[in-house]
Formats: structure tokens, sequence, C-alpha cells
């Protein structure tokens, strides 16, 4: 019986240093995800202003004539 509750705590013992492994991990992706859409946010601003500057050149070529 004693042998056989050491091996149980044994496994307890790994189980928990794996969760505690793994909390470690998502707390690293989550992080790197946080600054991948940090950096993200400009992209879709620029294209906006592209569009708006490319509209007011056609609109100031068509009647300019």
């Amino acid at each position: 019986m004693s042998v056989g509750l050491t091996r149980v705590e044994t496994k307890l013992d790994g189980i928990g240093q794996g969760l505690t492994d793994l909390g470690k991990d998502v707390a690293d992706h989550e992080t790197r995800l946080r600054s991948l859409e940090r950096s993200r946010w400009p992209l879709p601003i620029i294209g906006v202003l592209a569009g708006v500057v490319g509209a007011a050149t056609g609109a100031t070529a068509l009647f300019a004539r």
C-alpha cells in the first residue's frame, strides 16, 4: 500500500509541475499575441489614409479641367 501511495504522489507531483509549465507557456503566448496586436493597428489606418489621398487626388484631377 505504501509503495502504491508513493507512486501516486510522484505522479501527482509530475502533473503539478506540468501544469505550472503549461501556465508559463500560456502567459508567454499571451504576451506575444498582445505585442503582435499592438504592432498591427497602424496598417488599417494607413490603408484608409491612402484611399482618402487617392480619392482627393482623383477629385482634384477631375475638377481641375
